[in-house]
């Protein structure tokens, strides 16, 4: 078990603010290497086929900045979408960056967001062959999991050595104030993962407020990747701040 949980900061909305009036600004480097000097232990992006936030070329930029500043890498991403246009298709990408470790997520092209884990009954072959293919380039491959998921545990036979708990619907519940039972169905997965010699990962929809509860109740999690919440809160408090702000919690969870 984890003694304490980095914090990984997915830069995609940097990213979509530059693209959104074009340019170079905001600086997505100088966001990253701000974050890194705030404590956090990765950067996280999640590069699309239609290119709507980070691009090829920010994928090569953001790995040269965490080997230069001894943070992990977190390329996340579909491994089934297909190369087009600018996208040379997720295998590639991570060819070239070589980060520390690869998200596999099931969203398709049109999803705002990722809302959902894989299915491992159904994807779990076609699965295989892909997660041997990352392994084999030095990363370690985490699979993007629902929570209480009834395959969780064909995911260590077949290759992964993580999974990402999907934390959407725990958030919900977090901020209607109906917290227990998705507490214990965090813990419960995170256990049953662990019991597989799984590590355990989570991400989606966390932030400060619930950030704490969670891993109190699974102190198993060694990463969490949080971005939207993130960025949203460092327009008052500062990037700077609001990363420091993060590991607080932290700390105080692992207290």
């Amino acid at each position: 078990m984890p003694t304490t949980t980095t914090l990984s900061v997915n830069l995609n909305k940097i990213a979509v603010l530059r693209n959104s009036r074009g340019g170079a600004r905001p600086d997505l480097r100088k966001a990253a290497e701000t974050v890194i000097a705030a404590g956090a232990g990765g950067i996280t992006v999640h590069p699309r086929p239609d290119l709507r936030h980070i691009r090829p070329d920010d994928v090569a930029m953001l790995a040269a900045v965490c080997r230069d500043h001894g943070v992990e890498f977190n390329i996340e991403g579909n491994p089934f979408a297909p190369p087009r246009g600018g996208y040379p298709g997720l295998l590639a990408l991570i060819e070239q960056a070589r980060p520390a470790q690869v998200t596999l997520v099931p969203d398709g092209d049109g999803q705002l967001t990722s809302d959902h884990g894989f299915d491992l009954k159904h994807d779990g072959e076609r699965l295989r062959l892909l997660i041997h293919a990352f392994n084999t380039l030095g990363c370690r491959v985490s699979l993007f999991m629902d929570v209480d998921a009834p395959a969780l545990e064909r995911t260590a036979d077949i290759g992964a050595a993580r999974i990402e708990l999907y934390t959407g619907p725990y958030a919900l519940a977090h901020a209607t104030g109906d917290v227990a039972n998705a507490l214990a169905a965090c813990a419960r997965t995170a256990a049953r993962a662990q019991a597989i010699g799984l590590g355990v990962n989570a991400g989606h929809d966390l932030d400060q407020n619930n950030l704490g509860d969670l891993l109190r109740a699974a102190p198993q999690i060694a990463e969490v990747s949080i971005g939207h919440a993130l960025i949203d809160e460092a327009l008052y408090a500062g990037l700077h701040e609001t990363v420091r702000g993060y590991l607080h919690v932290i700390r105080d969870a692992h207290n």
